[in-house]
């Protein structure tokens, strides 16, 4: 007997195929969080040679901050892989099952995708600054006051649950399959991770300005004044200077990383949750429900009275 065949024995007679052909569609549609676990070594590696270089500067890198960066971000693929396939999938297939157009992956469909995803990422990832309730999941992402690889780990295991992948459902219902919708968003988080570094300077003028870079994204996670709240742009950082939210590196304003209101924890649960605490705080202030419940969309530091 062939040794294939022997090992499809021993799976028909587990009793796990049935199982299987349930589970598959789920991971399947989840080809993102794949990506993610495939890429997590590399992402590792990647910090490991990052930690020899910068392991005597404690302004760069701290070891014990960054393996609780590894662990936030574990448990953002955790709570994503679970609660993905109940909470943001039925919306996409049934998005895609009333698609207004049947598209086809080409090469050029595959580019036009790309830049879709990107574009759908800006408004995310803008709404997530001057949203407050998307604000409370993506604030972790900003608290740590260094920049490194693992900053880019740094994530919300609340991300799935507060809806900001909403923004992307559209694409489906135009008639782009939701698996390759995923896929680009996977490939656009693998390449943001690259561009969490001090240790690479500015590149060439023409990469500077129409891809997001790390002298960009270094501008995204400042609280400088003049830097916060700009550079939205996920792949590409064209978007920003579309609409006005680019702002370039200076050398003469050193970027001061990190939130206005810093939270110092080692927490898990306190650095997922610690802004949710607070606006809920807000809402339960005495005051017309209208106003409390203006703590859910405006931006973060809005405020009842008046005051920032």
């Amino acid at each position: 007997m062939a040794l294939m065949e022997m090992f499809r024995d021993v799976w028909r007679d587990s009793g796990l195929a049935p199982l299987w052909q349930t589970v598959s569609p789920w991971l399947a549609l989840d080809e993102r969080q794949m990506i993610f676990v495939v890429a997590t070594p590399v992402f590792i590696g990647v910090f490991l040679w990052e930690y020899l270089r910068i392991r005597h500067d404690p302004v760069r890198v701290d070891p014990r901050e960054s393996l609780r960066n590894f662990l936030l971000g574990a448990g953002y693929q955790t709570t994503e892989l679970l609660f993905a396939g109940i909470i943001s999938f039925p919306v996409f297939a049934l998005a895609y099952h009333h698609r207004l157009l049947d598209i086809p992956l080409n090469p050029g469909t595959a580019v036009l995708l790309w830049v879709l995803t990107d574009f759908c990422f800006y408004w995310f990832h803008r709404g997530s600054h001057r949203v407050r309730w998307l604000w409370a999941a993506h604030v972790t992402h900003h608290s740590s006051e260094r920049m490194n690889f693992s900053t880019a780990m740094r994530q919300n295991a609340t991300n799935i649950f507060n809806g900001g992948w909403l923004v992307y459902v559209p694409l489906a219902l135009i008639g782009f399959n939701p698996v390759w919708i995923g896929v680009c968003y996977a490939l656009s988080l693998v390449y943001q991770f690259f561009i969490h570094t001090t240790l690479v300077g500015r590149l060439h003028p023409w990469i500077e300005w129409v891809f997001n870079t790390p002298s960009h994204h270094r501008v995204h996670h400042a609280r400088n004044p003049d830097y916060i709240d700009r550079n939205y742009g996920g792949v590409f950082i064209v978007f920003d200077r579309l609409f006005g939210t680019f702002t370039e590196e200076r050398d003469d304003e050193p970027v001061e990383y990190g939130i206005t209101r810093p939270v110092y924890s080692r927490s898990l649960i306190v650095n997922w949750c610690h802004e949710y605490r607070d606006m809920f705080r807000d809402m339960a202030r005495r005051g017309p429900a209208g106003q409390r419940l203006k703590h859910l969309w405006k931006p973060p530091e809005w405020r009842r009275d008046g005051n920032r």
